[in-house]
């Protein structure tokens, strides 16, 4: 077996900061393979290669060229290093294919928002080439002991590996978002070479079609989930989203570990966000952020009043509807709410009418901005966080690192990361936000309520602040439990 210090880890992924991100997948492809490497694990990354990849690693050198994969067109392997910081570098294998990859707009979308038609071909490619070099038949001197999988866009790695008939890595799958499954035709295994008998419910074959999500659960060694309580939740209805069953059987298989967040970059002590930093030991520098985000965004400049904040995707998954519903309620508490995000046309209309209806207490922005973000998380008193269902979530983390405990629905990596504010949680020094259940719009009101209420208690509302601002958010403890699974495998 090797050990920690002797590991390789093959990490593929469709997308990494800074590069390239959408979602929680692009913090995680950068922050976790850091924190490996820092545990003296060899990770490498294998990206496609994107423009703005192919822009952004360093140093690339051409490895080798894949002519002859009759599945895919001509496509060079590319070596290079992702800069992360002055000090943090991660090596990287950059699929070089011009006619799958060099295109405006996403990684997964066109320039109008509508998903790619050859993203089968696409991510079937980093799949394909992803299972070559963590096997025998790699041209690549380095071979990994892992290839560590992410979401449905490597999911087809574990089916490749498994039909391989020489050496191969072990694998590891790693769900970010069950809800997002890479489902395809029935006739795209033979266009990406799989064999037909893999077209089978014990194989790849999902409800009449091809799954990439299903093929990696179904052939991993072992799957990963982000939080420990989203991994029980995955498995039974409706959180499952048709795989529950698999999912269940394959239990013992399945850890769920929390992700961490960049505390570097996520630290109220040296934001550059900020328009005053601060820490626990002087929470008054805090409020100079409040009155500042007030007055830019044109709400009534009040300390008295609490101010609940949300950053985030407006889409039903996050409870923006719900948030809709109670906001005139909130209102009247008194409290004031600033919405940043977007992602659906009706909720953004929706919410930008509420913030022209109670223009003093209601801002709304609508896209996204960092700087602004990183203000709400420092200038707001708590964070809302509502979401139907959360794998694992970083804004909660953020907003603990900061002294503003967030309000969530007691779900996946909320519930696993928050601890409900009683007197008893607050007397033993747990305390770090506020849970509700089940969801409901009154459930949501009412712990809103709550949270103010408790705002206007300075003393055991410092308490509370300091609670979460001494929580270990870092990547190191997640890196360790990874390694953990790493080892196992080889043992």
């Amino acid at each position: 077996m090797a050990s920690s210090q002797g590991l390789r880890i093959l990490f593929i992924t469709s997308e990494v900061y800074p590069l390239c991100k959408t979602g929680g997948l692009g913090d995680v492809s950068a922050a976790l393979p850091a924190a490996l490497r820092a545990l003296q694990t060899d990770v490498r990354l294998l990206l496609p290669g994107y423009p703005q990849v192919l822009a952004g690693v360093k140093y690339k050198s051409k490895v080798t060229e894949f002519n002859e994969l009759p599945q895919f067109p001509p496509t060079t392997l590319l070596s290079g290093r992702l800069s992360l910081s002055k000090t943090e570098h991660i090596p990287v294998f950059v699929i070089d294919c011009p006619g799958l990859y060099r295109r405006e707009g996403g990684p997964y979308m066109d320039t109008l928002g509508r998903d790619w038609p050859d993203n089968a071909l696409r991510f079937g490619l980093l799949s394909k080439i992803g299972a070559i070099l963590a096997s025998d038949a790699s041209p690549v001197a380095w071979r990994p002991h892992i290839a560590h999988c992410n979401d449905w866009q490597s999911g087809l790695t574990p089916a490749y590996l498994h039909f391989h008939p020489g050496k191969k890595a072990a694998t590891v799958m790693t769900i970010h978002n069950l809800a997002f499954q890479g489902v395809f035709s029935p006739g795209s295994v033979i266009q990406l070479g799989l064999p037909p008998d893999s077209f089978d419910v014990n194989g790849v074959e999902y409800y009449g079609n091809l799954s990439f999500l299903k093929a990696g659960l179904y052939y991993a060694d072992h799957i990963t989930t982000v939080s420990p309580s989203y991994a029980e939740e995955i498995q039974i209805e409706p959180l499952g989203f048709g795989l529950q069953g698999l999912l269940a059987t394959r239990r013992d298989h399945l850890t769920g570990i929390i992700n961490g967040i960049a505390t570097s970059e996520w630290d109220p002590a040296i934001d550059p966000h900020l328009v005053k930093n601060y820490t626990s030991k002087k929470l008054s520098d805090k409020a100079v952020n409040k009155s500042a985000l007030q007055q830019q965004m044109g709400l009534t400049v009040d300390a008295d009043i609490p101010l609940f904040g949300v950053v985030s995707r407006l889409n039903h998954q996050k409870g923006t509807d719900l948030l809709i519903q109670v906001a005139p309620q909130l209102v009247k508490i008194p409290a004031q709410l600033i919405v940043l995000g977007s992602n659906h046309t009706d909720l953004e209309h929706q919410l930008s009418t509420l913030a022209q209806t109670y223009p003093d207490a209601i801002a709304v922005r609508i896209g996204f901005n960092e700087a602004l973000s990183h203000l709400i998380e420092a200038g707001a008193d708590c964070f809302l966080m509502p979401s139907r269902f959360e794998p694992c979530g970083l804004n909660q983390m953020y907003s603990q690192r900061y002294g503003t405990p967030p309000v969530v629905h007691a779900t996946g990596g909320l519930l696993d990361t928050v601890v409900d504010c009683t007197p008893t949680t607050l007397a033993e020094g747990s305390a770090s936000g506020f849970l509700f259940y089940p969801m409901t719009a009154d459930n949501l009101l009412n712990t809103i309520k709550r949270a103010a209420q408790a705002y206007h208690d300075k003393k055991n509302w410092q308490r509370l602040q300091r609670n979460g601002m001494a929580k270990d958010f870092s990547w190191h403890a997640s890196a360790i439990a990874y390694q953990k699974i790493y080892e196992a495998l080889l043992a």
